[in-house]
């Protein structure tokens, strides 16, 4: 149990490494559905990557695995934290897989990690625990576990967005009304990355689906009019740009003045 969760935890302090220093991670090519999950917004929570939240919980793992004397309550609170640890990763796979339509090397081992523990864990249940009936304990952890989903579920959603901010909310609905367009694709990671310098505000975003029936089918017909061949791709007054443009080259292009106020 240590081993696996110590494995774990080098796993997630890389990637977490990775995430706060701006790097990517090994194998992790461009416009790869690594990369596309690694800057998609379901890779952070509460604003840190999602990694740290990953090495947390081996580390709680292997704490526990270490330090607790006792069989029965080891037993239970490894138990319970890999339970929530793999309904977790399996929910984030899932949105991965239907959001996205991609996977990701580094998730699917840690996925396989925590499939691990939890069987290793569930195989060494003491027998004789009093009032351990599995049908009472695995109803208390399953409710558990649609209270965690739940609630990351909501939060990943619109409900618990921050407020938009005005100036990149004048940004993104002055390229609207000046008729810029921005052509993309979900599976896009610089797609992506142009979304998240809106925050809030990405919703505004004069953006177009080019690839509605997957990655593999047909371009949306407003892309083929255009003739985009390439993702992001903004045409701003008559001028095609086919790559990621911070917000200064996007007020410069479109003639976006900021009134006199700080950038951000």
């Amino acid at each position: 149990m240590l081993a696996l969760a110590a494995i774990g935890m080098l796993l997630t302090g890389y990637l977490t490494f990775t995430a706060l220093s701006g790097g990517t991670p090994a194998f992790c090519a461009q416009d790869s559905p690594c990369e596309l999950i690694q800057q998609s917004r379901w890779s952070r929570i509460l604003g840190q990557p999602l990694a740290l939240w990953g090495f947390a919980l081996y580390a709680a793992l292997a704490f526990n695995a270490w330090r607790l004397p006792a069989r029965l309550l080891r037993w239970r609170r490894l138990w319970l934290i890999s339970f929530l640890g793999l309904v977790i990763s399996l929910y984030l796979t899932l949105v991965a897989w239907i959001e996205l339509d991609a996977f990701c090397a580094w998730c699917l081992l840690s996925l396989a990690l925590l499939a691990a523990i939890f069987t290793r864990v569930t195989l060494t249940r003491p027998k004789s625990a009093p009032g351990m009936g599995w049908r009472p304990w695995l109803i208390n952890s399953g409710v558990a576990a649609a209270i965690a989903v739940g609630a990351l579920h909501l939060y990943y959603s619109d409900m618990f967005a921050p407020r938009e901010n005005p100036r990149l909310q004048a940004l993104a609905s002055h390229l609207r009304l000046s008729g810029a367009r921005f052509y993309g694709a979900y599976w896009c990671a610089a797609c992506q990355e142009q979304k998240h310098l809106f925050g809030s505000s990405a919703k505004r975003l004069p953006y177009i689906e080019c690839t509605p029936n997957g990655r593999n089918g047909l371009l949306a017909p407003a892309c083929v009019r255009a003739q985009v061949n390439s993702y992001p791709t903004w045409i701003i007054r008559g001028e095609r740009y086919r790559q990621l443009l911070s917000l200064e080259e996007l007020a410069r292009y479109s003639r976006f003045r900021w009134n006199g106020q700080r950038k951000p």
